[in-house]
């Protein structure tokens, strides 16, 4: 090829195609769906109960490689039991997020056996506490666990997904955290604070082939919200819960919200201006 020519002739991108940045379309997924999960290895950390268990179920059940990570996984030996008998066993690793050096060694162990294809954290913790018995000691627990957690799984899990570029980290958020109500003081801030990181951290990983999505759910029936001693609407159980997150998954959504007769009224509620978001909170609280 002459001089000329070449300088003519566009320029080659050598770049491996898993290694190019990807380009979505308007109205496309935001992820990539997630329409099967034969062989997938998939980390729960904070799967003893709740949304966490069932989701642990729904996927293991649809063929995952399940790892859980939990404070106390002896209450799921029964479980792992008559999962291994079954032909695909499940991995119970006790872990407490708040322990640093914990949290490292258990995720080299889970990268020892291989990529990691999911990450879920849905460790929580949960008080109801008005400003009136202002504790602080809870409201740094709350951080501890819901956020500080997170971040310290996500320092030992993101070089993995960095070095692979590939894999999906889901983080169960909540409704609490999309503006301030009455009992949340404690819960709401760490809630609203893991939406944020979650939309932050799709800005920055989306062209690095790592999927990221936010779980926010309404009221699900669980050892947390069995301490609320009011009615809680539209009220779903856990096994629900885990539906429709592995729907939202498939649809590659990234703000996944249930159940919607409820998240929809809450997602109006957040355009309010604050004196009429006030007036209606106090109005269907009676606070």
């Amino acid at each position: 090829m002459s001089l000329q020519a070449a300088k003519l002739a566009p320029p080659v991108d050598n770049t491996p195609a898993s290694l190019a940045p990807t380009k979505r379309r308007w109205g496309a997924p935001l992820n990539q769906p997630i329409q099967t999960w034969q062989g997938r290895r998939v980390w729960l950390v904070g799967a003893s109960s709740g949304i966490g268990l069932a989701c642990a179920k729904a996927l293991h059940a649809a063929g995952a490689k399940v790892i859980v990570s939990a404070r106390d996984v002896g209450a799921l030996s029964e479980w792992a039991e008559t999962c291994k008998k079954e032909g695909l066993p499940v991995e119970l690793m006790s872990l407490d997020v708040t322990d640093a050096l914990q949290v490292k060694y258990v995720a080299r162990q889970v990268a020892a056996g291989g990529p990691l294809d999911f990450l879920l954290y849905c460790a929580g913790h949960y008080r109801a506490q008005r400003a009136t018995e202002f504790d602080l000691k809870d409201m740094l627990r709350h951080q501890d666990v819901n956020y500080n957690g997170l971040l310290r799984v996500l320092d030992a899990v993101l070089p993995m997904f960095l070095q692979q570029r590939s894999g999906h980290i889901s983080l169960v958020s909540s409704v609490a955290g999309w503006r301030g109500l009455p009992n949340g003081l404690a819960y709401g801030p760490t809630k609203a604070a893991m939406t944020h990181l979650a939309e932050t951290l799709y800005i920055d990983l989306q062209d690095q082939g790592i999927g990221v999505s936010v779980i926010n759910p309404g009221f699900v029936a669980t050892p947390l919200t069995a301490q609320n001693n009011f009615q809680m609407p539209a009220l779903m159980s856990p096994e629900e819960a885990a539906k429709a997150m592995l729907a939202g998954w498939s649809e590659g959504l990234f703000d996944i919200h249930f159940p919607k007769r409820f998240t929809a009224w809450l997602k109006l509620m957040r355009l309010l201006p604050y004196r009429a978001y006030f007036a209606v909170v106090r109005r269907f609280t009676g606070l």
